[in-house]
Protein backbone atom coordinates (compact mmCIF):
# COMPACT_ATOMS: atom_id res chain seq x y z
CA UNK A 1 0.00 0.00 0.00
CA UNK A 2 1.48 3.53 -0.85
CA UNK A 3 2.51 5.70 2.08
CA UNK A 4 2.35 9.72 2.57
CA UNK A 5 5.59 9.47 1.93
CA UNK A 6 5.77 9.17 -2.24
CA UNK A 7 2.52 10.25 -2.75
CA UNK A 8 0.76 13.48 -2.60
CA UNK A 9 -3.07 15.31 -3.02
CA UNK A 10 -3.53 16.47 -6.55
CA UNK A 11 -5.49 19.04 -5.76
CA UNK A 12 -2.97 21.82 -6.12
CA UNK A 13 -1.74 20.62 -9.95
CA UNK A 14 -5.58 20.19 -10.61
CA UNK A 15 -5.97 24.30 -9.98
CA UNK A 16 -8.92 23.46 -7.54
CA UNK A 17 -9.00 26.58 -4.84
CA UNK A 18 -7.90 26.62 -1.50
CA UNK A 19 -11.74 27.06 -0.93
CA UNK A 20 -12.81 24.34 -2.43
CA UNK A 21 -10.59 21.94 -1.38
CA UNK A 22 -11.93 23.26 2.49
CA UNK A 23 -15.55 21.82 1.80
CA UNK A 24 -14.67 18.75 0.28
CA UNK A 25 -14.53 16.89 3.41
CA UNK A 26 -17.81 18.52 4.21
CA UNK A 27 -19.22 16.78 0.66
CA UNK A 28 -17.37 13.52 1.62
CA UNK A 29 -18.98 13.42 5.16
CA UNK A 30 -22.66 14.17 4.13
CA UNK A 31 -22.19 11.59 0.91
CA UNK A 32 -20.76 9.04 3.13
CA UNK A 33 -23.94 9.24 5.72
CA UNK A 34 -26.09 9.14 2.10
CA UNK A 35 -23.86 5.58 1.22
CA UNK A 36 -24.46 3.72 4.85
CA UNK A 37 -27.95 4.85 4.04
CA UNK A 38 -27.94 2.59 0.92
CA UNK A 39 -29.12 6.22 -1.31
CA UNK A 40 -28.08 5.59 -5.20
CA UNK A 41 -28.05 9.31 -5.87
CA UNK A 42 -28.75 13.07 -4.62
CA UNK A 43 -29.80 16.70 -6.53
CA UNK A 44 -27.34 19.28 -5.73
CA UNK A 45 -30.06 20.96 -3.79
CA UNK A 46 -30.01 17.65 -0.96
CA UNK A 47 -26.50 17.34 -0.66
CA UNK A 48 -25.74 20.90 -0.76
CA UNK A 49 -28.11 21.12 2.69
CA UNK A 50 -26.92 18.51 3.74
CA UNK A 51 -23.02 20.08 3.89
CA UNK A 52 -24.37 22.93 4.73
CA UNK A 53 -23.52 25.16 1.73
CA UNK A 54 -26.00 26.70 -1.18
CA UNK A 55 -26.33 24.36 -4.47
CA UNK A 56 -24.61 26.95 -6.88
CA UNK A 57 -21.40 26.95 -4.83
CA UNK A 58 -21.46 22.53 -4.72
CA UNK A 59 -22.41 22.71 -8.41
CA UNK A 60 -18.65 25.25 -9.34
CA UNK A 61 -17.09 22.90 -6.30
CA UNK A 62 -17.85 19.73 -8.04
CA UNK A 63 -16.93 21.37 -11.41
CA UNK A 64 -13.44 21.40 -10.60
CA UNK A 65 -13.90 17.71 -10.01
CA UNK A 66 -15.00 17.08 -13.64
CA UNK A 67 -17.98 15.73 -12.21
CA UNK A 68 -21.58 17.66 -13.35
CA UNK A 69 -24.53 15.69 -12.12
CA UNK A 70 -26.99 13.93 -14.64
CA UNK A 71 -29.84 16.72 -15.02
CA UNK A 72 -33.31 14.91 -13.67
CA UNK A 73 -31.14 11.92 -11.72
CA UNK A 74 -28.76 14.08 -9.68
CA UNK A 75 -24.93 12.63 -8.67
CA UNK A 76 -24.01 8.74 -8.20
CA UNK A 77 -23.51 8.64 -4.29
CA UNK A 78 -21.01 6.23 -4.94
CA UNK A 79 -19.09 7.67 -7.40
CA UNK A 80 -19.00 11.05 -5.77
CA UNK A 81 -17.38 8.98 -2.86
CA UNK A 82 -14.51 7.76 -4.57
CA UNK A 83 -13.44 10.85 -6.44
CA UNK A 84 -14.12 13.24 -3.83
CA UNK A 85 -11.53 10.56 -1.56
CA UNK A 86 -9.24 10.37 -4.53
CA UNK A 87 -9.19 14.01 -4.90
CA UNK A 88 -7.94 14.36 -1.19
CA UNK A 89 -5.53 11.78 -1.06
CA UNK A 90 -8.02 9.07 1.10
CA UNK A 91 -7.26 6.46 -1.21
CA UNK A 92 -4.16 5.58 -0.28
CA UNK A 93 -2.46 4.96 3.76
CA UNK A 94 -1.03 8.03 5.89
CA UNK A 95 0.48 7.27 8.71
CA UNK A 96 0.15 10.15 11.11
CA UNK A 97 2.07 10.81 14.37
CA UNK A 98 0.66 12.63 17.17
CA UNK A 99 3.05 14.20 20.20
CA UNK A 100 1.93 15.25 23.17
CA UNK A 101 0.19 12.41 25.20
CA UNK A 102 -1.98 14.68 27.89
CA UNK A 103 -5.39 14.75 28.07
CA UNK A 104 -5.99 16.13 24.27
CA UNK A 105 -3.62 13.85 23.05
CA UNK A 106 -4.88 10.82 24.49
CA UNK A 107 -8.39 11.51 23.08
CA UNK A 108 -6.89 11.94 19.40
CA UNK A 109 -5.54 8.82 19.66
CA UNK A 110 -8.66 7.16 20.95
CA UNK A 111 -10.63 8.76 17.91
CA UNK A 112 -11.88 5.94 15.69
CA UNK A 113 -12.67 8.39 12.39
CA UNK A 114 -8.48 8.17 11.94
CA UNK A 115 -8.90 4.71 10.38
CA UNK A 116 -12.06 4.89 8.72
CA UNK A 117 -10.83 8.47 6.56
CA UNK A 118 -7.44 6.98 5.77
CA UNK A 119 -5.21 7.98 8.17
CA UNK A 120 -3.49 5.35 10.53
CA UNK A 121 -1.93 6.50 13.62
CA UNK A 122 2.05 5.12 12.76
CA UNK A 123 3.09 6.15 16.57
CA UNK A 124 2.05 7.93 20.19
CA UNK A 125 5.09 10.19 21.30
CA UNK A 126 5.52 12.11 24.30
CA UNK A 127 8.59 13.63 26.38
CA UNK A 128 7.64 12.11 29.46
CA UNK A 129 9.85 9.45 30.69
CA UNK A 130 7.20 7.93 32.79
CA UNK A 131 4.79 7.55 29.79
CA UNK A 132 7.29 5.54 27.79
CA UNK A 133 5.01 2.01 27.29
CA UNK A 134 2.72 2.58 28.22
CA UNK A 135 -0.46 2.00 25.94
CA UNK A 136 -2.96 4.46 24.47
CA UNK A 137 -5.99 3.16 22.01
CA UNK A 138 -4.23 0.21 21.83
CA UNK A 139 -0.57 1.28 20.76
CA UNK A 140 2.41 2.10 23.54
CA UNK A 141 3.40 5.65 23.79
CA UNK A 142 7.14 6.25 22.91
CA UNK A 143 9.48 8.64 23.96
CA UNK A 144 10.28 11.65 21.86
CA UNK A 145 13.72 10.48 21.84
CA UNK A 146 13.00 8.28 19.37
CA UNK A 147 10.79 11.06 16.89
CA UNK A 148 13.17 11.18 14.17
CA UNK A 149 13.59 7.19 14.10
CA UNK A 150 9.93 7.06 14.24
CA UNK A 151 9.61 9.20 11.33
CA UNK A 152 11.75 7.53 9.05
CA UNK A 153 10.69 4.08 9.93
CA UNK A 154 6.99 4.62 9.13
CA UNK A 155 7.07 7.34 5.76
CA UNK A 156 5.57 9.66 8.37
CA UNK A 157 4.60 12.70 6.34
CA UNK A 158 1.90 14.04 8.77
CA UNK A 159 2.11 14.91 12.12
CA UNK A 160 -0.06 16.21 15.30
CA UNK A 161 1.07 18.38 17.75
CA UNK A 162 -1.01 18.15 21.03
CA UNK A 163 2.20 19.29 23.53
CA UNK A 164 1.86 22.64 25.58
CA UNK A 165 2.31 26.30 23.82
CA UNK A 166 5.93 26.16 25.09
CA UNK A 167 6.74 22.53 23.56
CA UNK A 168 5.10 23.09 19.91
CA UNK A 169 7.51 24.65 18.26
CA UNK A 170 10.66 22.79 19.12
CA UNK A 171 8.54 19.93 18.18
CA UNK A 172 7.56 21.67 14.96
CA UNK A 173 11.20 22.63 14.32
CA UNK A 174 12.19 18.70 14.59
CA UNK A 175 9.33 17.09 12.54
CA UNK A 176 10.25 19.26 9.70
CA UNK A 177 13.68 18.19 9.90
CA UNK A 178 13.01 14.54 10.06
CA UNK A 179 10.82 15.24 6.67
CA UNK A 180 7.26 16.02 7.88
CA UNK A 181 5.60 18.31 5.55
CA UNK A 182 1.77 19.01 7.03
CA UNK A 183 1.58 19.28 10.60
CA UNK A 184 -1.70 19.69 12.07
CA UNK A 185 -1.72 21.54 15.41
CA UNK A 186 -3.81 21.35 18.70
CA UNK A 187 -1.16 23.98 20.71
CA UNK A 188 -2.48 27.62 21.69
CA UNK A 189 0.26 29.46 19.55
CA UNK A 190 1.63 30.30 15.81
CA UNK A 191 3.89 27.65 14.42
CA UNK A 192 6.88 28.88 12.37
CA UNK A 193 7.35 26.71 9.45
CA UNK A 194 9.74 26.90 5.99
CA UNK A 195 8.41 27.18 2.49
CA UNK A 196 6.70 23.86 1.56
CA UNK A 197 5.08 22.73 5.01
CA UNK A 198 0.96 23.05 5.73
CA UNK A 199 -0.02 23.80 8.75
CA UNK A 200 -3.82 23.32 10.30
CA UNK A 201 -4.14 25.06 13.58
CA UNK A 202 -6.93 23.63 15.61
CA UNK A 203 -7.66 26.52 18.86
CA UNK A 204 -10.67 25.78 20.50
CA UNK A 205 -10.36 28.98 22.28
CA UNK A 206 -10.89 30.95 19.62
CA UNK A 207 -14.19 28.87 18.20
CA UNK A 208 -15.71 29.00 21.77
CA UNK A 209 -15.15 33.07 21.68
CA UNK A 210 -16.30 33.11 18.18
CA UNK A 211 -19.70 32.11 19.22
CA UNK A 212 -19.71 34.02 22.27
CA UNK A 213 -19.72 36.94 19.87
CA UNK A 214 -22.49 35.31 17.85
CA UNK A 215 -24.31 34.76 21.33
CA UNK A 216 -23.68 38.07 22.26
CA UNK A 217 -25.25 39.44 19.16
CA UNK A 218 -28.63 37.60 19.39
CA UNK A 219 -29.30 39.19 23.18
CA UNK A 220 -28.52 42.68 21.99
CA UNK A 221 -31.17 41.96 19.15
CA UNK A 222 -33.41 40.31 21.59
CA UNK A 223 -33.28 43.45 23.86
CA UNK A 224 -33.72 45.76 21.19
CA UNK A 225 -36.50 43.83 19.45
CA UNK A 226 -38.09 44.11 23.28
CA UNK A 227 -37.73 47.57 23.41
CA UNK A 228 -39.47 48.66 20.22
CA UNK A 229 -42.05 45.80 20.39
CA UNK A 230 -40.60 44.19 16.77
CA UNK A 231 -39.47 40.76 16.91
CA UNK A 232 -35.54 40.31 15.89
CA UNK A 233 -36.22 37.66 13.71
CA UNK A 234 -37.63 40.49 11.76
CA UNK A 235 -34.85 43.10 12.48
CA UNK A 236 -32.28 40.77 11.63
CA UNK A 237 -33.65 39.45 8.43
CA UNK A 238 -32.09 36.72 6.05
CA UNK A 239 -29.18 39.10 5.67
CA UNK A 240 -28.07 38.49 9.02
CA UNK A 241 -27.99 35.03 8.36
CA UNK A 242 -26.13 34.88 5.07
CA UNK A 243 -22.21 35.28 4.15
CA UNK A 244 -21.36 37.40 1.13
CA UNK A 245 -21.62 34.19 -1.14
CA UNK A 246 -25.23 34.06 0.61
CA UNK A 247 -24.85 31.01 2.56
CA UNK A 248 -24.26 30.99 6.64
CA UNK A 249 -20.35 31.57 7.07
CA UNK A 250 -18.47 28.56 8.15
CA UNK A 251 -15.92 29.22 11.15
CA UNK A 252 -12.79 26.97 9.96
CA UNK A 253 -9.56 26.45 11.85
CA UNK A 254 -6.35 29.34 11.17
Amino acid sequence: MATGRTHRPATRSRGIPEATVARLPLYLRALTGLSERSVPTVSSEELAAAAGVNSAKLRKDFSYLGSYGTRGVGYDVEYLVYQISRELGLTQDWPVVIVGIGNLGAALANYGGFASRGFRVAALIDADPAMAGKPVAGIPVQHSDELEKIISDNGVSIGVIATPAGAAQPVCDRLVAAGVTSILNFAPTVLTVPDGVDVRKVDLSIELQILAFHEQRKAGEEAAANEDGHPAAARRGDSAEQGPDGDVPAVMPA
